[in-house]
């Protein structure tokens, strides 16, 4: 660091090293310099970094052009200079005024000189506000604000605080695509940006909002991108394989086809474009190779998701992508999953599956696919017909699989030592070479392929190691049926379908007109070696084909026309055999003869062909894959045969030839699923042996039922034991047929495999095929002893069950509804999901309670005789004479009739636990619909739900949830119908465990249910939900049985102006019973209201419930019966205002002048004449027994079981007499509440109809003000003035009886003119012409109002106006100008002000805000010195998200007299934290209360507006500063209770005395 003493380290003479910098030939000046590190070639002792900032950095030197600082790095102090330009914000021109030597100052590092050794600074403020200041602090991600500088076509160029500039590439300024860049972006703007990447000192960032806004993690670096993660990014490609999507930093990532989330077949470029932003999910990255594999789907779609996704299940798809390798596939579920199919696994045979694979295209559709592996949620799948057809029978565990059984699988890979083929998932056996093929010289890869359909024979399971050993062998595996050809014909079927599904529908209909065994006619196209070629008329594109061996001899010339049978159809290959061999002629001619001898002979032939029946053949065609033959001994039907197997698909087959005889069995009839062909299988393919068919029917008499044999044990299942016996005899022995009693959880512990055993053959054979068919066997002791059993067993097979016994069977099947057990060989029997418990958790885990295999009784419900198959439930049943299903009981001694179905709910009894499943949500309170039963419905309550009263008991429900109920009561209904009543409240008996028991005995909250109307009492604390509500009260649902009935003047304190609102149906409701009445519907008035207690000329005391201007209403005393003593019997002389005489309340005495039984009325009188001679009567009221009224209806839906009782309780509770009113009496009410409507609202649009009334009513109110008005004047004109209020009123009353609003120009006419001067009506005017679209009548009609309304009812003309410009605003040509119009008159005519609000208001209801503020801006300039003007524009901008108020307040204050601005600031402040920022709102009050800190006004606006947002901390440090303050006692007192009202809403007792402790220690300071 040089200092000022440098000069005395330098003397003439002294020598120095020095290294040259420079020399100036011109001036012949060489350049040296001292530097220690510049001289010595070393790096400068630089400690500092670009960016550094230093607080404390000492001046050292002021010199013109700058300043030199010393920086306190460490470990030594770094010199540091500072130009003048960089010394402060503005320009500065003498540096030594404002900077002295030794001074210490802050300082920011911009660069280093490394020549020099010096670090450059700058001092300007501006330098310390950004977060970037290098281009080393910006990091990929970073949200910053930044000032748009310059925009060009490319972009924009913006400047960060700290003077680094950024690029905005032009794709980047917006979501969408910018044409006009000038226009999106304006130079000098500041807008948020966040930066995509910084390379080579190059920064670009983005404007895209869903960018700059995300909260999602950034994604710049390959290492960051981990499974899983989810973030943002932009599509920058677009291919028909996928989306290229970038990230921050350069980071690139691939969207495949099958992540983006489309349809199948659907084009990504027309769902995405370049530029778009998206939030994508990686799912692989490897960050070697920097290839990230992202999805556009976000929550990835699980299979455990889908019940129906499962191994084993068979699902559909559509195509989405093929490869030659495989086919990708939409499977059809919940949720969208990948599934594939490989080539091998598009069929049986391999030539077909080549051929599928190369006519399937994207969108066809896969109907049958079978789910053969799942790897996450990629599913391997199978359309192979072999493992499709024994989806059940396919093992998926090593525990499924028994010894010498033959399992479908597929070969997944070859070895030179074996095989390997695999089941379902990943379940793998193995077959050795000696075990895979009969010729042990074969080589395996010539005899298999990887993907082929194979039988394997499960030689030995070994399972500690889990091996299973296989024998894939011909002799061992060979076909049992014609499934092998029947899929070759099936697939033939799919292949022509795909061949032809660009052609028309009569093109691909040929078929049709072809049948084998038909007779058709050809002509002959042409003639070679091996046959001829047939042309079909009318059918083109299809051939005819007779082999040599089938021209019978004849010899034909081209164009002949011959007439053939149809032997084969080619669907795929369009081409049709046909034979000319006169035997299969001369057949095919007796069945086209005689159509009735058709039909005769194809009966025999039906009768005489049957499955797995043995017959000779003669071969007719020899086919690649498959041999078409003739059975000569059934008339030469025509059958198919496959040549080849499963397992021999690759081996060399026999050699055939047309004229063979063959052995084969009948496998299928014709039908659809064999394409109508008859189906056989061929002996050497099959592997049985010639052997006699004498010598069979010999071995098998040798055994015959009731013979004892020694068997044994080759294969045990969970149902049966399978054995061999005899002379290769095979049998089974079922699981009931193995101990005398069914008691045993596992019969077959004992048995193990290669065991021999003892049974008795106990039945024959049913299966006609020797190797499907199975003896019947019985190892029970007691049948081995005695073979007279068997006469039992099989009676005992042709009986029924009787209803209520109880049996015990074996699990079998479990599906989502039923166990289905065996209880026999041939009886099976069901138990229902909600009769095997009735804990809701057990019925949920049913399937796994139920494993196959398991013991489980019950009791028989029904039996049906000729399925074999009873109906089970785990309860005793109730006995026959108490049966519920009254009527009709079933008769438990007559066997041939089974159970009635009425009879399924014998088992039900009232009180027992049952499990239910809840069928639906019944609306409103209707409650729930719970099954019990296979057709067994319940209902529970709206009261039975919970055992609390809660205000929703439904929460928590939903349909299908299992539930645990109570039988309450059984009955039947009015129509014969059974209704069980159920309840899911824990607290009844049986319902909880002992624990839980306990506790709800203590739980408060359990409220007891009243069956009764005798277990309630007068004045007692009742809850209920509200059942119906009308408008004359309500109906409360207190339990199942007991209703409570609330008149609307008890329903609340306060006047209900709409109960269904404020009552809705299901709320809940507390009351106190006032009095009890039994009810079966309707009653009429006259027991409820009887007047027989009273008689004309008692005299009654009572109190005014309501003074009316035509009478008084009385109450008499203790009843709640009201009468009507009308004006000209209170008084012998007449009086003129009943109002100014009487008021409610006042206690009366009246005489009963008429009782009117029909109307229910009562009139009375109050004359003191009425009194002269009944000094000694005193009034009598009736007592309170007979007091009753009822003014409300039954509730219609009410239960005829129900009681009802008029409850009233905590929320108002006093019965009126209301509705007893005469007809005027109502009218005149209706005219009172009226009264309190609030003020018109002139907007068009929401008018009501019902808002006329409210009018109709003006013209009594006018009368009433007019009568007052008179009161001074002379007694006749006081007489002229009552006639004509009586009129008034007569109109009045006269129209609101007619009640309905005017429906023609003419009834509106009179109505203005019966109220020139109300806007209202005119609106209505104006609106009834727009709904008839006669625009400019309703323009006429507001001209007109303007003209005719008084000038001094200036708020009525305003209403006109702002219709006006409702109307000009919709319907004007253009609007604006129209609108603009109207408004220039307006203000000549109104107070401007008023008008230029009421314009403003148009427009934001109709949200036109451009007009607005512009509006506002005129209005600003007009009224500046208006509050509320200003008021009005800040809370638009805000309602705008206009970030800069403040300078709108400032002018504001510049333009508001002085005495505005704490109103002003204080109402700003409060629209800040209703609809802005609350930040911004504290900071205008903390303003105004330091100007003015005595003001309790602000502070308890201040604080409201804190409390409402609700931060406690910040609430509670207010009321502190607030309370510190000092101010007179009574505003301290107010701070106080304000603060101890808070605390105790808040419910925190320890800060209430806090509060209380503050208040006290106030007080004791000042009163010290």
């Amino acid at each position: 660091m040089c200092n000022k003493s440098w000069k005395d380290e330098y003397t003439q003479t002294k020598m120095v090293n020095a290294r040259i910098l420079f020399m100036d030939p011109s001036t012949r000046a060489v350049g040296l310099t001292l530097n220690p590190h510049l001289v010595g070639n070393k790096v400068p002792p630089l400690h500092v970094s670009s960016g550094d900032i230093f607080d404390e950095a000492k001046v050292v030197r002021v010199d013109k052009s700058g300043l030199l600082l010393e920086l306190p790095s460490k470990p030594v102090s770094t010199p540091a200079y500072v130009s003048t330009y960089d010394a402060a914000e503005d320009e500065v021109k003498k540096l030594e005024k404002n900077f002295k030597e030794g001074n210490r100052i802050r300082v920011r590092i911009l660069g280093l000189k490394h020549m020099e050794g010096l670090a450059i600074g700058t001092l300007k403020e501006s330098a310390f506000e950004g977060p970037a200041f290098s281009h080393s602090d910006v990091k990929p991600g970073m949200v910053t604000k930044a000032k748009i500088i310059s925009v060009d076509t490319f972009g924009a160029i913006v400047q960060f605080p700290g003077g680094l500039k950024a690029m905005c590439p032009l794709q980047h300024m917006s979501e969408f695509e910018v044409t006009k860049p000038r226009k999106k972006f304006k130079v000098g703007a500041e807008l948020i940006f966040r930066v995509l990447g910084c390379k080579s000192k190059r920064i670009t960032v983005t404007c895209k909002k869903t960018l700059v806004k995300s909260k999602l993690p950034i994604l710049s670096s390959y290492a960051d991108a981990t499974e899983g993660l989810v973030t943002h990014g932009w599509i920058t490609k677009i291919e028909k394989h996928g989306c290229f999507v970038r990230f921050y930093n350069g980071v690139q990532g691939f969207v495949a086809r099958f992540e983006l989330g489309l349809e199948p077949g659907s084009d990504p470029s027309s769902v995405f474009h370049v530029g778009e932003v998206v939030k994508c999910r990686v799912t692989s990255a490897v960050h070697g190779t920097r290839r990230i594999n992202l999805s556009f789907m976000i929550k990835p779609t699980s299979v455990s998701e889908d019940d129906s996704i499962k191994l084993g299940s068979i699902v559909s798809g559509v195509i989405d992508s093929i490869t030659p390798q495989a086919v990708t596939v939409h499977v059809k579920s919940k949720g969208l999953l990948k599934g594939t199919v490989s080539a091998e696994h598009l069929a049986d045979h391999h030539d077909q599956a080549k051929l599928m694979i190369s006519l399937l295209r994207p969108g066809f559709e896969l109907d049958k696919l079978l789910i053969i592996d799942i790897d996450g949620n990629n599913l391997a799948l199978s359309s192979k017909y072999s493992l499709i057809k024994l989806t059940e029978e396919l093992p998926s565990d090593i525990s499924q699989l028994q010894p010498n059984s033959v399992v479908h699988g597929y070969v997944c890979n070859l070895i030179e030592n074996g095989c390997f083929v695999r089941f379902l998932g990943r379940l793998t056996g193995f077959a050795p070479r000696s075990k895979a093929i009969d010729d042990p010289r074969a080589d395996l890869s010539e005899s298999f392929f990887v993907g082929q359909s194979v039988r394997a024979n499960i030689v030995d399971i070994n399972q500690e190691k889990s091996r299973i050993t296989l024998s894939l062998k011909q002799s061992s595996c060979a076909s049992v049926d014609a499934s092998f050809i029947q899929e070759y014909f099936l697939t033939d079927e799919k292949i022509s379908d795909l061949q032809s599904s660009d052609n028309t529908e009569s093109e691909c209909s040929w078929v049709e007109k072809f049948s084998i065994g038909s007779l058709v006619k050809g002509t002959v196209h042409e003639q070679n070696d091996l046959g001829l070629v047939v042309n079909f008329d009318n059918i083109d594109n299809v051939l005819g084909f007779i082999p040599q061996y089938h021209l019978g001899g004849a010899t034909l010339e081209h164009g002949s026309v011959v007439e053939a049978v149809v032997l084969d159809i080619s669907r795929a290959e369009r081409l049709v055999d046909l034979s000319l061999r006169p035997e299969l002629i001369n057949n095919s001619t007796k069945e086209v003869s005689n159509n009735q001898s058709k039909k005769k002979r194809r009966r025999g032939i039906s009768k005489e062909l049957e499955v797995h029946q043995r017959v000779s053949a003669v071969v007719e065609i020899v086919k690649e894959q498959y041999l078409i033959l003739s059975i000569p001994e059934h008339g030469y039907t025509i059958g198919y045969a496959s040549i080849s197997d499963y397992n021999t698909q690759k081996l060399p087959v026999k050699q055939f030839s047309a004229g063979q005889s063959v052995v084969a069995s009948v496998e299928s009839l014709q039908n659809s699923l064999t394409s109508g062909r008859l189906l056989l299988l061929l002996d050497s393919v099959s592997g049985i042996s010639d052997t006699p068919h004498s010598k069979r029917t010999r071995n098998k008499s040798s055994c015959g039922v009731g013979s004892v044999v020694h068997a044994e044990i080759t294969e045990i299942k969970p149902l049966e034991v399978r054995v061999n016996f005899g002379q290769s005899f095979r049998g089974r022995i079922h699981i009931t047929e193995v101990d005398d009693v069914s008691t045993s959880e596992e019969p077959f512990s004992k048995f193990r495999v290669g065991q021999s055993v003892s049974a008795r053959v106990i039945a024959k054979p049913w299966h006609t095929n020797i190797k499907k068919s199975l003896w019947e066997l019985s190892s029970k002791p007691a049948i081995l002893r005695d073979s007279s059993e068997l006469n039992g067993i099989q009676v005992r097979e042709q009986l029924e069950f009787v209803n209520g016994e109880r049996v015990r069977g074996y699990v079998y099947k479990v599906d989502k509804e039923w166990v289905w057990l065996t209880i026999s060989r041939n009886v099976t029997a069901g138990v229902f999901i909600l009769d095997t418990a009735c804990d809701a958790q057990e019925l949920e885990e049913f399937e796994r309670r139920f494993p196959i295999g398991k013991a489980v009784s019950g009791y028989v419900l029904t039996y049906n005789k000729e399925k074999k198959t009873a109906q089970l439930v785990q309860r005793p049943l109730l006995d026959i004479q108490k049966s519920i299903a009254n009527g009709g009981g079933c008769k438990t001694d007559n066997l041939d009739n089974s159970i009635p179905g009425d009879d399924a709910t014998l088992f039900i009894h009232e009180g027992d636990i049952l499990g239910g499943r809840i069928s639906k949500i019944l609306p409103g309170v209707g409650g729930l619909r719970v099954q019990i039963g296979p057709n067994v419905f319940g209902r529970v309550h709206f009261t039975e739900i919970n055992d609390s009263w809660v205000s929703n008991p439904l929460d928590g429900f939903h349909e299908g949830q299992f539930v645990k109920c109570k039988v309450l009561e059984i009955s039947n209904s009015s129509k014969g119908t059974l209704q069980i009543e159920l309840s899911l409240r824990t607290s009844l008996d049986g319902m909880t465990s002992d624990q839980l028991s306990e506790a709800s005995n203590n739980n408060v909250n359990i409220c007891k249910r009243f069956e009764r109307i005798e277990d309630l009492s007068p004045d007692m604390a009742i809850q209920g939900y509200v059942k119906n509500t009308m408008s004359k009260g309500c109906f409360i649902m207190l339990s199942r049985k007991l209703d409570a009935k609330v008149l609307l003047s008890n329903l609340s304190d306060t006047f209900v102006k709409d109960p269904e609102k404020e009552f809705p149906v299901g709320k809940l409701v507390t009351g106190r019973s006032h009095s009890e009445e039994r009810k079966c519907g309707g009653q009429p008035k006259s027991e409820s209201y009887d007047l027989k207690q009273f008689h004309v000329g008692d005299v009654i005391s009572g109190s005014i419930k309501r003074v009316e201007p035509y009478g008084l209403f009385i109450t008499i005393d203790k009843t709640s019966m009201v009468g009507l003593c009308h004006k000209s019997q209170l008084s012998d002389d007449r009086i003129e205002d009943v109002q100014a005489r009487y008021e409610a309340g006042e206690s009366v005495t009246a005489k009963i002048l008429k009782l009117d039984e029909e109307k229910q009325r009562i009139s009375l009188g109050m004359k003191s004449s009425y009194f002269m001679n009944d000094d000694d009567v005193k009034a009598q009221p009736p007592s309170e027994e007979n007091a009753k009224e009822d003014s409300m209806e039954c509730d219609p839906i009410n239960d005829l079981k129900s009681g009802v009782l008029a409850a009233v309780g905590n929320f108002g509770f006093q019965e009126t007499g209301s509705e007893r009113q005469s007809g005027t009496s109502l009218v005149l009410a209706q005219v009172e509440s009226r009264a309190s409507i609030p003020a018109l609202e002139v907007n068009l649009d929401d008018i009501e109809e019902a808002d006329l009334t409210m009018i109709r009513m003006r013209s009594y109110r006018e009368s009433i003000k007019m009568k007052r008005a008179r009161e001074g004047k002379s007694r006749k004109t006081k007489k002229k003035g009552w006639l004509f209020l009586e009129r008034k009123i007569q109109a009045a009353e006269g129209r609101l009886l007619e009640n309905h609003a005017p429906e023609s120009a003419d009834e509106f006419e009179k109505l203005v003119r019966s109220s020139p001067n109300s806007s209202f009506v005119w609106i209505k005017y104006m609106a009834f012409m727009l709904s008839l679209a006669d625009i400019e009548k309703a323009r006429s009609i507001a001209e007109r109002a303007l003209r005719t309304i008084n000038i001094r009812e200036e708020d009525e003309k305003l209403n006109i106006w702002v219709a006006y410009f409702n109307l000009e605003n919709e319907h004007g040509s253009p609007p604006e100008e129209a609108v603009k119009k109207v408004f220039e008159r307006a203000r000549q005519y109104c107070d401007p002000k008023k008008v230029y609000h009421a314009l403003l208001g148009v427009y934001e209801r109709t949200e036109q805000y451009k007009l607005a503020d512009k509006l506002l801006d005129e209005m600003v300039k007009k009224f500046k010195q208006s509050c509320k003007v200003w008021l009005r524009k800040v809370q638009s901008h805000l309602k705008q998200d206009v970030e800069d108020i403040q300078s709108i307040v400032n002018r504001a204050l510049l333009c508001l007299p002085r005495h505005k601005h704490i109103k002003f600031i204080s109402q700003t402040a409060i629209l800040e934290f209703k609809c802005g920022n609350a930040d911004r709102g504290r900071s205008l009050f903390e303003g105004v209360l330091r100007e003015y800190p005595k003001r309790t006004d602000l502070w308890s606006v201040y604080l409201d507006q804190e409390i409402r947002l609700g931060e406690v901390d910040v609430i509670r440090s207010l009321f502190e500063r607030a309370i510190s303050l000092s101010l007179p006692p009574k505003k301290m007192k107010f701070l106080f209770k304000k603060f101890l009202e808070y605390e105790k809403s808040a419910g925190d007792e320890e800060r209430v005395e806090y509060v209380k402790q503050r208040a006290m220690e106030y007080a004791d300071s000042t009163l010290a």
